[in-house]
């Protein structure tokens, strides 16, 4: 029988087309057409300032940390429930990381224990939108004017997605795009760094470019480039732009057809949720998502194993999300928690991610929540939730 996959990255159809234009060109390297074009759809899509390709969301993030200029002694606040990446940025740069506990509905950093978490040392607030849903940024930008802090919002899972009709990583000062191949447009890998100041314009390209003064010698505003700060190389072939290009041409009918999906899940699973058996997404009114990820949450730990195994054994390929970078090795190495870990590691045990993917079948989704319902209803698990009760 055919497994479903957990994620089929997605072909918009003229991939190959526009990469067969690059070859022709004989010109490889970063800058050239279609890295113009996807920057410029980026910043006329979210408004941004300027938008910059990088090779990866991870490479925006270590751009972040750079333009930041985050050093030994400085602390950076940011949730636990997130990738590595996102802490992996601060730490290269010898910060310290204050985990915040989540809010349990949308899995976001909770804004009301942040300004608890600031000190004399805090440099850096960065928040990570799950989902493509957005963080409460009104109150974070908030509080970051009132402490004169850097706001860094990764949004790897949020292209597309708005906070109050304004677009996820165009609120903070440096946004960070992943073009990753499980993400809703993608580039196999990719990413883009927004900067929504114009301050840091500048030196971010200069930054990307291995630390020297390059663009402006491509744009003749200089007559010679030479090295002028520090930097890495983070700018994305033309290959992997061209890529994405396809990718951007067709976004609206990529997310529109994930978005049909996500709901089609919602409505499908919401009277379990009705029962009390599951959870599903909270999405708060004044967010837009972009249907990067369905997930439910279940009882416990126990319950999404077993579930994990029924959906496996019946041919669904369902994954648990992350785990909570302060109970990692490196995260007690590299940071602290501040406060209690009330809600990041108990709702990070429940959490588990359904497929979700462009060209998603609606009979696979119809078998997905067929298989669900089946676990919940069987009398195995009847027994189960019985005995727990006992206990």
């Amino acid at each position: 029988m055919r497994m479903i996959q957990f994620n089929v990255p997605a072909l918009a159809g003229k991939e190959q087309q526009y990469i067969k234009q690059v070859l022709k060109t004989g010109k490889f390297s970063g800058d050239g057409l279609f890295t113009k074009k996807c920057e410029e759809w980026l910043e006329k899509k979210t408004g941004a300032k300027k938008v910059l390709l990088t090779t990866s969301g991870t490479h925006a993030l270590d751009m972040a940390a750079l333009l930041a200029r985050v050093k030994g002694g400085d602390e950076v606040i940011l949730p636990s429930y997130t990738f590595s990446s996102t802490a992996n940025a601060f730490v290269l740069q010898g910060a310290k990381l204050v985990f915040v506990d989540i809010r349990p509905d949308t899995m976001n950093i909770d804004e009301d224990l942040i300004e608890k978490a600031i000190t004399k040392k805090t440099k850096v607030i960065v928040v990570m939108h799950n989902g493509g849903v957005a963080c409460e940024m009104s109150k974070i930008m908030h509080i970051a004017r009132k402490y004169d802090l850097l706001v860094v919002e990764d949004a790897a899972h949020a292209v597309m997605a708005t906070y109050k009709n304004r677009p996820l990583g165009t609120i903070g000062h440096i946004g960070c795009f992943s073009f990753h191949e499980t993400k809703n447009l993608n580039s196999g890998e990719g990413g883009a760094i927004a900067l929504n100041d114009d301050k840091l314009i500048e030196r971010a390209e200069i930054v990307r470019e291995k630390g020297t003064n390059r663009s402006k010698f491509y744009r003749g505003e200089i007559a010679k480039y030479s090295w002028v700060d520090i930097g890495s190389s983070y700018l994305p072939n033309e290959i992997t732009a061209a890529f994405l290009w396809a990718q951007l041409e067709e976004a609206e009918r990529i997310n529109s057809d994930r978005l049909k999906s996500w709901n089609s899940y919602y409505k499908k699973l919401l009277p379990l949720a009705e029962r009390g058996l599951i959870a599903i997404p909270t999405v708060p009114k004044n967010c837009q998502h972009n249907a990067h990820m369905f997930y439910l949450k279940t009882k416990n730990l126990t319950e999404r194993t077993m579930l994990i195994e029924h959906l496996k054994n019946n041919s669904v390929m369902a994954v648990f999300h992350y785990v909570p970078l302060h109970s990692s090795q490196a995260g007690k190495k590299f940071g602290r928690f501040d406060g209690t870990d009330m809600w990041t590691t108990k709702e990070s045990d429940k959490l588990l991610r359904l497929p979700m993917y462009y060209k998603l079948k609606k009979s696979d989704v119809e078998k997905i929540v067929r298989e669900i319902f089946n676990f919940y209803n069987a009398k195995s698990f009847v027994i189960v939730e019985r005995n727990r009760e006992e206990m």
